[in-house]
């Protein structure tokens, strides 16, 4: 089968979640999945290994892993995936229908969790812009200042100033996360909580790179952005 759309996996620490995260992927999208490791994560490379699964072990955080994905693959789309993700039928038509209107780069799923209007927590994007800088010039698409958090409401709202964002309400990929109630708690669930107020801290010391062109918006031109209004 052709594929068309890398599905970039960051692993750690769970083992048992490798082969339902790749049937799921493969069997719903004309997908290569790529599973990001930690290389001293023993079990979760011996689960890779079980699989047969297409895999690297660079570690690092969300951010590195995804970009370290996105430099080992070539297909046309890439999507930031999760190994507590099970999408559903037809999610990726439904994300790559959405990027249709023109300048859409950047498409939110929806996650089946409630959250605030339009906002995704993984993203369909073209590979020329998953190419792209952070919104201050830096290796993208996600900033690497984060340890985990708030990635996502950085990449909205850079995608959102150049005017590349379009969240698919029909593109359905189910997360079987804990707040849901779908997953038991777990320590990498628990790991990642404790850098939230850090992470949030660093989102808000950043905003300032969104504001409205008129605001004069530092190094805007430097890290190649445009605003809403150009062609």
């Amino acid at each position: 089968m052709t594929t068309n759309v890398a599905v970039l996996v960051p692993v750690l620490g769970r083992p048992r979640r490798v082969e339902p995260t790749l049937r799921a992927f493969t069997e719903t999208a004309p997908a290569r999945v790529l599973f990001v490791a930690d290389p001293g994560d023993t079990e979760e490379l011996r689960a890779l290994r079980r699989a047969g699964a297409d895999f690297i072990a660079p570690g690092g955080n969300y951010a590195t892993k995804i970009a370290a994905a996105i430099d080992a693959t070539g297909e046309p789309y890439v999507f930031t995936a999760a190994d507590d993700l099970e999408p559903l039928a037809g999610w990726f038509e439904a994300a790559l229908a959405a990027m249709q209107p023109t300048g859409i780069e950047v498409v939110g799923v929806n996650d089946l969790i409630h959250r605030r209007r339009q906002h995704a927590t993984h993203f369909l994007l073209t590979r020329a812009y998953a190419a792209r800088p952070t919104i201050d010039g830096r290796i993208g698409p996600f900033f690497a200042g984060y340890w985990h958090w708030f990635c996502d409401d950085e990449l909205i709202a850079t995608a959102s100033f150049r005017g590349a964002y379009a969240y698919a309400a029909d593109a359905h990929v189910r997360h079987l996360h804990p707040s849901a109630g779908l997953a038991n708690d777990d320590e990498t669930y628990r790991r990642g909580r404790l850098r939230w107020r850090r992470d949030r801290r660093l989102f808000h010391k950043r905003r300032h790179f969104w504001r409205p062109p008129s605001a004069s918006p530092p190094s805007a031109t430097d890290a190649g952005l445009r605003p809403r209004s150009a062609p």
